[in-house]
């Protein structure tokens, strides 16, 4: 096998350039998140054995530089900035370049190599997630697997091409940002690279009165996670609650007017907020994790343009369905593409079978050549792929879908995500918390739930605007994190989850009973989230334990 390279770095044209430099002389790339710990990109480092590693200056001398000495292998960094880098406090043997060193190296007559093409079972990359759970793993991915999750990708994206533009902004680590970017080249369609942090107008490092990327660009095509789509559904909503009550009155009739012309097919020019990302996005694809209806609504009639759900894991290569542009509704992720097949098999122990009514239910297994080949010198981990009698390859997810009868797939609960209370109920964490992120006061929730206890209690980030509004209107002062761990705060959150979960008919058991109050945000850096966004759920219980045995009234 070629030597592999490795790539770890934020999201930038350089990424894109230095991965098709290496599909092209077929050497295995291996990527890792930006935000990914320095001891977990140690592990994958030493786990690969690479030698050559792509990097910026700001991750190397932030998050590199103190575990190279526990990474013998690597001789070879390569920075993507201009700035130079002091070898100062690097370990001896180590050579570092840049990235305009090496393309003026590679323009010499004497090193141009011929092109070695890859063949469809050669080894593609070594992605290494994130994940909900434990290490990281690396999973391997052919060429085979990219082609086919592309050609099932692309064929729900009509018209793309040399008219269109991306907007590229997500991790080039997350699949579905890679196989995206790679789609858009594929049929000439020009990219931008952006930062959530520079987005839109209203991103964190945009100057007041300066435009956002989006702006500039103006993008027809975008991906998103999400919880960049529920901060954008928050946000424009909570401006709303701003308005004086006839200005609030109008959007509403608007948006209900809307809402009821979307549902038959149709558009009016009402409640448009598409210049938000730029005036000309013409379709939206949300991956990585379930979308709201109410989020996916919203966007719908607010962006004047279809924001389809897909649904695929970085083990199926990205693809596995995707709703179609025609599709007005909500809460479904799609028909499988046509790279893959989709089964449910029975999970008695959560009661979903293949007879339930009106819709059969069941763990989701994918199959087809998008399967990627399993984890990096982990075959122990390998026990959710399997081969068929027919010699296809299965991926079992882990996740509970329903079909319904058109052929789409509605994503309904997760194995991993049931807890059975101590009375004998059974409650799906997952879906309690999608159906309280609807809450105004709540950023993000973790519902959590005990065997030996009969409640749930959750760990709430409370909006910070909001919760400090209603902390003054009740007299309680103090900094951020003193109105968060305040009792009347706590009650007052608490309420609001009742009455959120009572309107949408979720069961007595299924409420949380407790709440404690997070002043910190979850991001990816912190640790408790994935990057796309998902909870790390043993990480939270452990960040969190004081206050969870706490709530389950423990001393």
């Amino acid at each position: 096998m070629s030597p592999m390279v490795a790539i770890f770095c934020e999201t930038r044209a350089e990424w894109m350039i230095s991965a098709q430099a290496c599909f092209r002389y077929n050497f295995p790339l291996v990527t890792f998140y930006a935000t990914l710990g320095e001891e977990a990109v140690a592990f994958g480092l030493n786990e690969t054995g690479v030698t050559h590693l792509i990097t910026s200056t700001e991750l190397l001398e932030t998050k590199l530089k103190g575990v190279l000495s526990q990474i013998p292998k690597l001789k070879h960094i390569i920075s993507v900035d201009q700035r130079r880098v002091s070898t100062e406090g690097y370990p001896p043997g180590l050579a570092i370049h840049s990235m305009a060193s090496v393309q003026e190296l590679g323009s010499q007559p004497d090193n141009c190599e011929p092109v070695v093409s890859p063949q469809p079972s050669d080894l593609a990359v070594v992605m290494y997630t994130s994940g909900s759970t434990g290490r990281p793993k690396g999973v391997m991915v052919i060429h085979s697997n990219l082609t086919a999750g592309m050609t099932g990708q692309c064929e729900r994206i009509p018209g793309l091409g040399p008219k269109d533009t991306y907007i590229a902004y997500l991790p080039l680590a997350h699949v579905l940002e890679m196989t995206a970017e790679i789609s858009c080249m594929a049929y000439g369609c020009p990219i931008g690279y952006s930062s959530p942090q520079t987005l839109s107008d209203q991103s964190t490092k945009i100057k007041r009165g300066s435009r956002g990327d989006s702006s500039v660009l103006k993008p027809t095509l975008m991906a998103a996670v999400p919880e960049i789509l529920d901060h954008i559904n928050k946000n424009v909503m909570r401006k709303v609650g701003e308005m004086s009550c006839i200005q609030r009155t109008l959007f509403n009739l608007g948006y209900n007017y809307k809402l009821e012309q979307v549902k038959r097919g149709y558009d009016a020019p009402l409640c448009n907020v598409r210049r938000l990302l730029g005036g000309r996005v013409r379709l939206m694809l949300s991956g990585g994790a379930p979308l709201s209806s109410a989020t996916q609504r919203f966007m719908n009639i607010c962006f004047c343009c279809p924001v389809g759900q897909g649904y695929g894991l970085t083990e199926t290569c990205g693809a596995g369905t995707i709703t179609e542009v025609a599709d007005n509704s909500t809460g479904r992720v799609g028909a499988p593409v046509i790279c893959c097949e989709v089964r449910l098999r029975d999970w008695l122990e959560g009661g979903y079978t293949n007879q339930d009514k009106p819709h059969p239910r069941g763990e989701i297994l994918i199959g087809g050549p998008n399967i990627t080949m399993g984890y990096y010198r982990n075959e122990s981990n390998c026990q959710d792929y399997f081969v068929d009698e027919k010699g296809q390859r299965w991926f079992c997810t882990g996740d509970i879908g329903e079909i319904h009868p058109d052929g789409c797939l509605q994503i309904v609960d997760r194995k991993k995500d049931l807890v059975k209370l101590q009375a004998g109920e059974y409650v799906s964490l997952g879906k309690v918390e999608a159906a309280l992120k609807n809450c105004s006061l709540i950023d993000n929730i973790c519902a959590y739930a005990n065997s030996e206890q009969n409640y749930v209690i959750s760990v709430v980030v409370p909006n910070q605007k909001m919760l400090t509004e209603l902390a003054r209107q009740r007299g309680v002062k103090g900094s951020w994190e003193e109105v968060c761990t305040h009792p009347a705060m706590e009650e007052v959150v608490l309420k609001e989850i009742k009455e959120v979960a009572t309107s949408i008919k979720l069961q007595r058991f299924e409420i949380p009973v407790k709440v404690h109050l997070s002043p910190e945000p979850w991001t990816p850096e912190t640790g408790l989230v994935t990057d796309a966004f998902k909870l790390k759920r043993k990480e939270l219980k452990n960040h969190y334990l004081q206050h969870i045995e706490r709530m389950y009234g423990r001393p």
